[in-house]
């Protein structure tokens, strides 16, 4: 999502940070009509591919190598806190106003390409059923849980499981007990924790099912993250990871000057995965199984949160005024430029470049020795 532009040899070394800058804030300030705001995100995707060596073997080959090293060099997270802020300081009004009934903050699932919204968060939500074999009587993870679309409707889709469902954010916790509250679900647990810090007790693990939605994203040493992972899952248990990639590169989400847009408004910290990043962290986790969907399907996504996000605005405005102040149009615009971002990401090249990946892990206990 990161659509991030470069000075090239020919230029002064700041003019196209500037030049970008002043397109950026045109757009940001609605000056800018959307399919031409488009129209720029996709000559920016074609310079990341470039800049990431998508059609050299053997740069990508070395930068991967230099990544892997990066990642293996720093902690689990970085700016977490920073990340966290970006997507939940506003109200959760405010997503409800425009996301799905299922508040589903991630990919959706278009079996047939003409689902709604709602129909496409069903659907993902029931292949996350299939692919990490979920079972009524489990005791089941939900790791960095959202607004709570997963955890809320395995407990009402489960009704003998025990669902724990991890957040970093306290307004989210509320958000989610309130909402089992109200559909009288008792067999779901919130947890507030750092994934960095937070750890189980002895007593409160392990878990026959851990599932993650769109939370490696914000990870970077994933040798640790799945390490800490594995000590929570029973020796049977399983790992379901879905996360956004690309097909082949893998890189970071670096504000380095002006124009790293993406990066300074909406994704500090993260991580671009590639579809096979996960199989070089398999120390603790062996992986089983993997999937990929074509972007298309989260194109469709924020196409659809976009609109919903327009059809909102007088709904959402007064939400926008109260946290950003003076600034609230502009914020509005930047979110609506974040959609038209992913969409155009994941869209490009009719959804051939970037899509989504899902990944089955067992614990390597469970390894027949030779």
């Amino acid at each position: 999502m990161n659509t991030t532009a470069h000075e090239t040899p020919t230029a002064p070394a700041d003019m196209p940070v500037r030049d970008e800058s002043r397109i950026i804030r045109a757009c940001e300030r609605g000056f800018v009509p959307d399919t031409l705001v488009r129209a720029g995100m996709r000559m920016l995707i074609r310079q990341r591919l470039v800049d990431e060596h998508a059609n050299d073997n053997a740069l990508r080959t070395q930068a991967f190598e230099r990544f892997l090293d990066e990642l293996r060099a720093s902690p689990i997270a970085i700016d977490t806190p920073a990340a966290n802020a970006q997507h939940y300081e506003l109200p959760d009004a405010f997503f409800e106003a425009h996301l799905g009934p299922q508040l589903k903050y991630s990919c959706g699932f278009y079996p047939h390409g003409d689902e709604t919204l709602a129909q496409a968060e069903l659907a993902m939500l029931e292949l996350y059923a299939e692919r990490a074999q979920l079972a009524d009587g489990q005791r089941i993870l939900d790791l960095g849980c959202g607004w709570g679309s997963l955890a809320l409707w395995m407990a009402q889709r489960y009704p003998r499981a025990q669902v724990v469902a991890l957040s970093n954010s306290r307004g989210q916790r509320a958000f989610i007990e309130a909402r089992a509250a109200q559909r009288k679900l008792d067999n779901l647990r919130v947890v507030t924790g750092d994934i960095v810090e937070f750890d189980f007790a002895r007593d409160e693990a392990p878990f026959d099912r851990i599932v993650s939605i769109e939370m490696f994203e914000h990870m970077k040493h994933y040798g640790l993250l799945l390490a800490k992972i594995a000590r929570w899952l029973a020796d049977d248990g399983r790992l379901f990871v879905h996360l956004f990639a690309h097909k082949t590169l893998a890189y970071h989400f670096t504000s380095r000057d002006g124009g790293d847009w993406m990066s300074r408004y909406f994704f500090t910290g993260g991580t671009m995965p590639s579809a096979s990043l996960l199989l070089h962290f398999q120390d603790d986790l062996r992986v089983t199984r993997q999937w990929w969907l074509n972007g298309t399907h989260y194109a469709r996504t924020a196409n659809q949160w976009l609109a919903s996000l327009d059809a909102a605005r007088d709904r959402v405005m007064p939400m926008f005024r109260h946290v950003y102040g003076d600034a609230a149009a502009l914020w509005f615009q930047r979110w609506r430029m974040f959609y038209m971002a992913v969409a155009e990401l994941f869209g490009y090249a009719r959804g051939g470049e970037w899509g989504v990946a899902h990944t089955l892990f067992e614990k390597r206990s469970l390894e027949v020795k030779s």
